[in-house]
């Protein structure tokens, strides 16, 4: 899979995206990522990648100029351009499992007020917004998306059921896990992880999950409007 990253800030994406699962992901061949600064393809001496809007008011919004250049520059027929933005749609794990069967992402980090709106409605298939709250600007969401779908890239966890059973994979939060010792301080593992009950385990998980759900995310679940409040 390729994923292209178009920033102003191309010196945010040095660390996160270099360890980890992401870092897998590129060393193993199946994660071709590259960051490009917009500024590179501006064309006056000064790099000039912004300007005030029209009609007045505050802040200042990314000049198409660069955008279009860069945009028809790295894409192709099969690109799929996203536009990180907080007026975009909830960015998912059911969203990052449709993006990660994309053979290319072309990722447009806003900044400032955001884009030209020409931009928008001429180049970008998706608008995505990592939640309600506004960030400095669209490095970070554009980090956690290629994180997302880095992990749905076959073979880059190692076991593919690995993303299967994690939270929001199933439309659930995922169920409590216990690890050595059995007993802590007091505080006992669950008897049914240790009986080798495969099928009664399986059942629990479900259990759990559902539960958790219904408590920590009602909205998750068709039930919300039984829980209310519950605790």
């Amino acid at each position: 899979m390729k994923i292209d990253v178009l920033t102003l800030f191309p010196g945010m994406f040095a660390g996160p995206l270099d360890e980890s699962i992401v870092r897998r992901a590129r060393d193993s061949g199946r994660l071709d990522l590259t960051i490009h600064d917009l500024r590179d393809y501006t064309h006056d001496r000064h790099r000039t990648v912004d300007d005030r809007p029209f009609g007045g008011g505050p802040g200042m919004l990314l000049k198409p100029e660069p955008i279009f250049e860069a945009v028809e520059s790295l894409a192709g027929p099969g690109t799929h351009v996203v536009l990180m933005t907080p007026a975009g749609r909830p960015f998912t794990q059911a969203v990052a499992g449709e993006l990660a069967v994309k053979p290319h992402l072309l990722l447009i980090c806003g900044s400032y007020e955001g884009v030209d709106d020409r931009g928008r409605q001429t180049l970008v298939h998706d608008e995505l917004s990592i939640g309600d709250y506004v960030l400095t600007n669209g490095a970070l969401p554009a980090m956690v998306l290629v994180d997302t779908v880095s992990r749905l890239i076959p073979g880059v966890l190692g076991d593919d059921e690995s993303s299967r059973d994690e939270s929001f994979s199933q439309g659930l939060l995922e169920y409590p896990h216990y690890t050595r010792p059995a007993e802590f301080r007091g505080m006992k593992v669950p008897e049914i992880l240790l009986s080798g009950n495969h099928a009664e385990i399986e059942k629990w998980r479900r259990s759990q999950a559902r539960n958790r759900t219904r408590t920590i995310r009602p909205d998750l679940t068709d039930e919300a409007d039984e829980v209310g409040t519950e605790k």
